[in-house]
């Protein structure tokens, strides 16, 4: 059994310890101490990194015996006494956001009698699973309430208690734990079982900010960040918020209304472009009829063209296929990698489908289509390779 310095202690970094053992498991060294400060991946909150002996940890590991496993890449022997320091920025960041977990979750059962199902700590943000959906004026409500706790900087302690006294604890979440529990007291606010590591006191959270949130299993995940994380999403949004405030030129209030704009703008623009390409396609479509070389009974129309994109190809094939029945029309852009379409006219016999399928063949990409129609992208290859190819495979 590995003694858990963490457990009282969450703000040590520095320790000295015993190995009792070193195993190797799946290809990776496990050094067992006698004690440890380092923190292992439980309760939805990652492991602490650090050095052990001077060798990087780069996991820790709860095991079912109860010790703890460190991975190192370091040599360690069995009754070797070693230092471990903890990388206190990533300790503390965990700290701040599962003490705000707590404050939230509470916070959301308070007002509203809404359960947290689970938590989860990632690298850029943290979630709670919520037992039903939460409304916007709730989340509102509830970060208010979290950050008003933040703000009056009050004690975190831990206590310890045994599974019966714990049962007449108003414990906000009854746990499956067996024997002696460790609970985390937010003063007059939360009491939990928990295992993790937290701050003293909640000024120490310094911020809980609710990120967004989303239904989730018939309830809400609902995603936050706390302290550090909080400032570092804010500049983030700060500054992707000036940059585009600068290009649109106007007040921040009017931006999502100036977007709404620009977008309404940009779609009737394409589409009048579209019509344009539509009636130039036809015009298009006559002069490259008039270059066709003849393939035995049929036409062949192989070109490169420059300022369409794949609609418009299509558009121009099309229009070819149906004024000469005869013919097989094969376009690409002029763009690395290319673009291609593929059609044919009711009377040639080229299957679109099966030409498409060769060329992705020789010059990678994708597509599909049916044998009188086809279009694909992804060819790489130069213009006159891709030519070359379509002259070899259509006889």
């Amino acid at each position: 059994m590995t003694h858990r310095l963490y457990y009282t202690e969450p703000y040590r970094t520095e320790f000295d310890a015993t190995v009792v053992a070193v195993e190797t498991i799946d290809g990776r060294p496990h050094a067992i101490l006698d004690q440890t400060a380092f923190y292992p991946t439980s309760g939805g909150q990652p492991f602490d990194t650090g050095t052990l002996g001077g060798a990087a940890v780069s996991d820790v590991i709860d095991r079912e015996d109860g010790t703890i496993g460190h991975v190192t890449a370091g040599t360690f022997k069995v009754g070797e006494v070693v230092q471990g320091v903890i990388d206190w920025a990533r300790r503390f960041d965990h700290m701040q956001q599962h003490t705000g977990q707590h404050v939230l979750s509470a916070a959301f059962d308070r007002l509203f009698g809404v359960r947290t199902d689970s938590f989860h700590l990632g690298t850029l943000s943290a979630t709670i699973d919520l037992a039903r959906e939460v409304t916007a004026a709730e989340v509102a409500k509830a970060e208010d309430e979290a950050n008003r706790i933040v703000w009056e900087d009050r004690a975190v302690a831990i206590r310890f208690a045994s599974a019966d006294e714990a049962a007449k604890m108003p414990l906000r979440k009854e746990s499956i734990r067996t024997g002696p529990l460790r609970l985390i007291d937010v003063e007059d606010f939360d009491l939990s079982a928990c295992g993790g590591t937290h701050v003293s006191r909640t000024g120490g959270i310094g911020v809980i900010a609710i990120g967004g949130w989303e239904k989730f299993r018939g309830g809400s995940r609902v995603e936050f960040l706390c302290g550090g994380r909080a400032l570092n999403r804010f500049r983030r949004w700060r500054d992707s918020l000036a940059a585009t405030q600068q290009f649109l030129s106007v007040a921040p209030e009017e931006m999502a209304s100036a977007i709404e704009r620009l977008q309404g703008e940009s779609k009737l623009q394409q589409r009048t472009l579209r019509g344009f390409q539509e009636k130039l396609a036809t015009h298009e479509a006559q002069t490259l009829l008039a270059r066709a070389v003849p393939r035995g009974d049929q036409l062949l129309v192989v070109e490169t063209l420059d300022g369409w994109d794949g609609q418009g190809l299509k558009a121009i094939a099309v229009a070819a296929a149906a004024a000469q029945p005869k013919v097989v029309v094969v376009l690409f852009t002029a763009t690395t990698p290319a673009l291609v379409v593929i059609a044919r006219g009711q009377g040639a016999t080229v299957d679109a489908g099966a030409l498409l399928t060769s060329l992705v063949a020789q010059f990678g990409g994708k597509g599909g289509g049916k044998p009188d129609l086809s279009q694909g992208g992804g060819l790489t290859a130069s213009p006159g390779e891709l030519t070359a190819a379509v002259g070899a495979l259509v006889s």
